[in-house]
Order: structure tokens, then sequence, then C-alpha cells
């Protein structure tokens, strides 16, 4: 699909996470053309640290079997990279991050005591929620915080490039709980430690899960003007 021409601004307001995509093919090369802007993103001296792998088909599906496979273990099966949250979360964090679980099921009519209709909805993270393609970033160990964000501003960069193309994506730092896995998997050796998962696709816009608002802090919450 050629670009459109949807502005920065329109792009950050039509981004957000998508939790089921139709499965329809995406063009590899539009992929491609994608990426090759993304280089753009800012590297805190040119270091350029992301590195991404890319399944889609059998590899995809090799994937999510073997993580499928380290699920059934319980916590036993837990391989993660890092915290994905820090422990002992205050607010007004906790409070975000509560409130947007909360919505997200409530769009789906699955009430709290719901356990089990709230564990499948939650499986559908290792089924990257119907995406045909599951872009892993990851970095060389010896990368520091300042690096992660250098992956951040890339991994931003291709998803608002993404929706200028008419596409969409969910990042999905879950993967990180199984890291280990998916890096045997895709045979990346253990000098590269797993940020994150990107789902891309083309959303399903029929949806529920993909139609409720997601709410953002007023400036006055994280601005602080001064000497203006």
């Amino acid at each position: 699909m050629p670009a459109t021409d949807t502005s920065v601004t329109q792009a950050l307001h039509a981004r957000r996470s998508v939790r089921a995509f139709t499965d329809k093919p995406v063009d590899p090369a539009l992929l491609k053309e994608i990426f090759a802007a993304a280089q753009r993103a800012p590297s805190g001296g040119n270091l350029q640290p992301w590195q991404a792998t890319l399944v889609t088909g059998a590899r995809w599906q090799a994937v999510k079997d073997a993580v499928a496979a380290r699920i059934t273990m319980g916590r036993e099966g837990y391989e993660p990279e890092y915290e994905i949250y820090p422990k002992g979360l205050t607010e007004p964090w906790e409070a975000r991050r509560f409130g947007v679980g909360e919505a997200l099921y409530a769009s789906l009519g699955i009430p709290r005591e719901d356990k089990p209709g709230r564990i499948a909805q939650f499986m559908e993270n290792y089924r990257g929620f119907g995406a045909p393609v599951m872009l892993f970033l990851h970095c060389s160990r010896i990368m520091g915080p300042p690096q992660w964000s250098d992956m951040g501003m890339w991994l931003q960069s291709v998803m608002l490039l993404l929706v200028e193309h008419g596409l969409a994506s969910c990042p999905q730092e879950c993967w990180a709980m199984y890291g280990a896995t998916i890096r045997r998997t895709l045979g990346l050796g253990d000098e590269q430690i797993l940020f994150t998962g990107l789902a891309i696709g083309y959303a399903d816009t029929e949806a529920a899960v993909n139609q409720w608002p997601v709410p953002r802090a007023p400036l006055e919450d994280v601005i602080d003007w001064q000497g203006f």
C-alpha cells in the first residue's frame, strides 16, 4: 500500500496498540521501505544499537509453539530477560496500569470475576493477536540504558511509519518473559538480549478491542514549565 499524506501529528493520534488483526499478508517490500526510513531514528554516538528479527509463516509459528510449551510449565517456564515493570510500583503509575487493563477487558465484556475469560484473552498476547508478522527487537548485552532509549526511538519511528502506510502494530514486552526460548528458536545467541516484540499487520477495525479510548495524562502532570 502506498504511503498516505498522513502528518506526524495524525499518525501519533491514529497509532494505538492493536489487539486484533486480519490475516491479510504484509508485503515484505513495503516493510523494507518502512525499515529503511526508520534508520533515520536518532541514536547517541550513531551506535544504532537496534537489531530486529522479522518472522512470518512457519518461523512465526515455531516461535509461538516454543513459547506455548514453556507457558504450560507455569512459573517454572519463565525465562525473563528483565523486569518489565518496577517492583513496588506506586501512584500514579499503578493506577494507570490497572486502569488500562480494566478498560481493555471491559471493551470485550469480560468482568473481573471471569478468570477463564481474562486468561484466554491474555493468552492472545502470545499469538500476536493474530498478526501475520512479528518483529523481535533485540540488542547486544553490552548496551546500556541510553542505547535502550535509542531502541525505543527506532521502534516509535517504525510504528508511525506503519500508520502512514495503512498498517497497524502492537508493541509487546510480554515476549521478554520467555526471552531465552525465543532467542534459542531464532538462533540469536546468548550475547543478544530480547527487548520486545512488535506485532505487525492490518487492524481488524470492527473488533471492539481496537476501539476503546486509551487515556493519556494531562500536560500539567508531566511537563514542568520553568522560565516561560
